[in-house]
Parts: C-alpha cells; structure tokens; sequence
C-alpha cells in the first residue's frame, strides 16, 4: 500500500480551554483531491492550519509525506503549500513580482519560474491584472495571485481554506479544473468548502466536519448511501443538523 501524502491520529487543539477539534483521524492518499466541508466554526481552518503547521495540535500527530513538524520544520515546508482565506500579499509589489519573489525564496530557477508563472496566470485569467499592484486587487484576485506564487514552487501537498471564496464563475471553473490537473500531476490537494457542488464534482472522497469532529468520511456516493440521501447536501445538512451550527468561538 501507497503511504498517506497526510495522516492524523487523535488529533484535538484547544482554545482558551475548549476544543476546536478532537480525535481526528485522516488519512490522504498521494495526488488524492481531498474536501473538508462543514459549517462556520466546524474546526476546518484549525485543521488546515495544524496541517500546515502554522498551529501545533493540544494532542495527536500529524504527519505529511511521512515528515512530522516537530521533528522536518524545514523539510515539511519545502514540500507544502498553503493557500489560506484571506493571503498575505506585499501591497507594494505587482502580482507577477509577488510570484516571482515566493519561487525565488523557495529557491526555483528563473526559466521555471517564469515558464510555470505564465502558465498558470493565464490560466486563472490573471494576464490583464498581473503587472498591477498588489494593494489595488479585489479577494478574488488576491487569492488567485497567492494560489500561482505557491503553485511555482511544485508542493507535494497542497492545502487550501476556502478557495473559491471571493471567485466569480469562471474564476471557479479555472480553479476546479486547477486543482484537478494539480492532483493529476500527483499533488495532493485538500481543501476546505462551504461550496458543496465544488467537492461533488471534483474530490474524490470528501470529510464532513461538524463541531470539532470528524462525522462522516468517503465518496460522495458511499456517503449518499450511508445515510439513504439522493443528494450530497441533504447528507450534508442531515449530519450537522442535530446540534446546530458548529459551537461559537470554541471552533475556527
């Protein structure tokens, strides 16, 4: 069997003494197309983050291409790329020399760079907004220009926090198409959804997460089944329904 690309076990975090999260157990495969869905405060931006390894988890472990945080800092950084909610651009600098400067400190070579940087400009529909500045970019624009600076640098894995937040409609079909040519190259691709169409028509399994817990784990079709539901979302809104809307400020 393939070793996980990422794999938790127990994993829980706290905050200010309530849990985020507990006892979850994930397991993705290489160049698997993962999609976390649950409501606001389920635990979703935790997780990524605890995977990322911008957060340390209260309990369990995670470990990414067999690497663990505590012990590969540096090596696990080199072969993860995070594409958060809300990206932290330099306002200052044009979104082709925001690119340019993350391949550079990742160390890519200029004919890579720039070749792997056209490329995925025009394909995310960047080519008229690139050489403008940073601080001038809507949402939408700010995400995608980040998603490009992290895709020049080839992760392994690739993990994102509500992508298509910010996105107009062909702004979400070039990323859908994105994340699958990405997963088809070998990458491995988790990414966090309110949008329950994205996850049915491109993950391959998907996770939902509902108060700090993992509820229910497989394909979109196993799931259906599972629970005897015609569509995702009623599967979807069956299992978060019993105690409300995630659990306030205790979930992130």
């Amino acid at each position: 069997m393939t070793a996980a690309a990422i794999e938790a076990r127990g994993v829980g975090r706290t905050y200010d003494g309530r849990w985020a999260l507990r006892g979850l157990d994930l397991a993705v495969a290489p160049g698997e197309l993962y999609g976390f869905l649950g409501p606001n405060g389920a635990g979703k931006t935790t997780t990524i983050r605890i995977l990322a390894g911008l957060l340390r988890p209260t309990e369990g472990t995670v470990r990414i291409a067999g690497l663990d945080h505590t012990t590969a800092p540096r090596e696990l950084k080199s072969i993860v790329g995070l594409v958060p909610d809300t990206p932290p651009l330099y306002e200052y600098l044009t979104g082709r020399q925001y690119v340019a400067l993350v391949a550079s400190l990742w160390r890519v070579g200029r004919r890579e760079r720039d070749e792997r940087a056209a490329r995925l400009l025009h394909e995310l529909g960047l080519d008229d907004v690139a050489d403008e500045l940073c601080r001038g970019y809507s949402h939408g624009t700010r995400k995608k220009i980040h998603l490009t600076a992290v895709l020049t640098t080839q992760p392994r894995v690739l993990l994102l926090d509500e992508p298509s937040t910010g996105l107009d409609p062909r702004s979400v079909r070039a990323l859908k198409d994105l994340l699958l040519a990405e997963a088809g190259r070998g990458t491995t691709v988790l990414f966090s959804t309110h949008v329950l169409e994205t996850a049915e028509q491109i993950c391959h399994r998907v996770g939902i997460l509902h108060r700090g817990r993992l509820r229910a784990e497989g394909t979109v079709a196993e799931l259906r089944a599972a629970h005897g539901d015609a569509t995702l979302e009623a599967t979807f809104l069956r299992l978060t329904a019993a105690d409300g809307e995630g659990n306030g400020a205790a979930a992130r």
